[in-house]
């Protein structure tokens, strides 16, 4: 269509909404847990808006241009500090995964109740593990294939942005303090997921689906990866997340290491 470039063409701008608050970086329970998880200080959120129409199939040039711009570059460099994000030089190229994203409920973590994880009362049971010293049920089903619990939830379900970022929560930072109940979790994991992700009902059927695109990304200078972090580890991640509607997009990223120890 006239007018319209094509997606090969296309190119998008970005400009950063410093208005736009997230309430699990306002809230004082939550940033406690934070801390204790020794994420604070290394977990952010961050919205911009952006010029083009979005499509899924456009994720790829999407993000070079996202890592690209100068408004993009100029207030990453601006990040907490104790997390240096060094974009000192021109991204030459990104790697880009779909993420699944189509949770409206926590029912995806049903099955984690009666399955032996927890005790009736909600505590995490504790075993043995090599080389954890303080080790439970709930990270070896994280963590280990071979886990007797590791399929209480299917694969496909944990591909799920959702789960993926109960385990990331869970997972900590590098001086994690564990919790011994799965509440702290289960709800900093709901607060962080509808802080992130858009939904809208159907005026029709009445049912609500998600509308994010949401998208694992990583980007490359010429000496090679540069974000988040030039080395990869599972607990450094960035996701960006999509709201083609309003044409806004977060990055949500966590730098692996020691988190703050004051509020």
């Amino acid at each position: 269509m006239a007018g319209e470039k094509s997606a090969f063409d296309q190119t998008f701008l970005f400009s950063s909404l410093p208005s736009k608050k997230f309430s699990f970086l306002q809230d004082k329970d939550t940033l406690a847990l934070l801390m204790k998880w020794s994420m604070l200080g290394r977990i952010s959120a961050q919205s911009y808006s952006f010029d083009q129409s979005f499509c899924p199939y456009n994720s790829e040039k999407f993000v070079l241009c996202f890592f690209r711009d100068p408004d993009v570059v100029s207030s990453l460099k601006k990040m907490e500090a104790g997390v240096s994000v060094p974009l000192d030089k021109p991204v030459v190229s990104v790697d880009v995964e779909l993420v699944p994203c189509t949770k409206v409920s926590m029912e995806l973590f049903d099955p984690i109740y009666s399955c032996g994880i927890l005790r009736p009362s909600g505590h995490i049971v504790k075993c043995f593990h090599y080389a954890y010293p303080d080790y439970d049920e709930l990270r070896q089903m994280l963590q280990e294939e071979d886990s007797e619990h590791y399929d209480v939830v299917r694969r496909g379900e944990r591909g799920e942005f959702l789960f993926r970022l109960f385990k990331h929560l869970c997972l900590g930072g590098e001086l994690c303090q564990y919790e011994d109940t799965i509440d702290p979790y289960i709800n900093t994991t709901k607060q962080v997921y509808k802080d992130l992700i858009s939904a809208q009902k159907d005026p029709d059927t009445k049912k609500i689906s998600v509308v994010s695109t949401v998208i694992k990304v990583s980007a490359y200078d010429e000496f090679g990866r540069c974000f988040p972090g030039i080395r990869e580890q599972e607990q450094t991640f960035a996701y960006l997340i999509v709201d083609p509607f309003k044409r806004h997009v977060t990055l949500f990223c966590h730098f692996y290491g020691v988190g703050n120890l004051t509020l």
